[in-house]
């Protein structure tokens, strides 16, 4: 099979797709991200520098092409999302299904959420200020430069299901991810192991191509 990773980054998922007897495609946009890609896991498949949002101007992405499209924590980094989509459809054979992994929207909004503490219900819990309303958040540094940020896009749940549904992607599967580590649970109070057992930071959505 054919898998395309957009917004590749370093290659991180490169040899995990590798490994199944699968064919890797990575694509990003940061030449010194596709540099390390290449050096730590050129053999384990082909890097591209091409806009995701582009694909159908990078004459080395062919239309119809993949058997899948993944997104490994780098869709809420990607703009405008309506274009995203399209190209990530434009590049799925029929019956192609797109992988998302994103920070939980609900529950992991940059700078509009955070953790809190009932200290009379001695309960540890999520506080959430901003949701339905799309927000560009300036993040942080580019490493290692002086001055320059990095732009992570909120968006609620429904943009991301109606894009889909939009472009002819129905959603099979979705999964909610906590980050509870079960080895350091019996050294953590019993709120912050709760808390993390039932509060998912992240989310996965599978849709497949009609």
């Amino acid at each position: 099979q054919q898998i395309l990773d957009l917004g590749c980054g370093q290659g991180v998922l490169a040899p995990h797709i590798s490994q199944t007897g699968a064919h890797y495609t990575g694509v990003d946009v940061s030449q010194r991200l596709l540099d390390y890609a290449r050096q730590h896991h050129g053999d384990h498949g082909r890097f591209l520098q091409v806009a995701a949002a582009r694909l159908h101007r990078s004459a080395a992405i062919q239309e119809s092409s993949f058997d899948a499209v993944v997104f490994l924590l780098s869709l809420q980094d990607m703009n405008p999302l309506d274009d995203v989509i399209h190209a990530a459809n434009w590049a799925l054979k029929p019956g192609g299904r797109v992988v998302m992994l994103l920070t939980h929207p609900a529950f992991r909004i940059p700078r509009q959420s955070g953790w809190g503490f009932d200290e009379g219900r001695k309960l540890r819990y999520r506080r959430v200020d901003r949701y339905l309303t799309e927000l560009p958040v300036p993040m942080k540094q580019h490493p290692g430069k002086a001055s320059g940020v990095t732009i992570s896009f909120h968006r609620p749940i429904s943009a991301y299901v109606n894009l889909l549904g939009a472009n002819g992607l129905l959603i099979d599967r979705m999964e909610e991810i906590p980050v509870g580590d079960a080895s350091l649970n019996k050294n953590r109070p019993k709120a912050e192991k709760l808390a993390d057992d039932e509060i998912p930071l992240f989310m996965a959505l599978r849709a497949q191509k009609r």
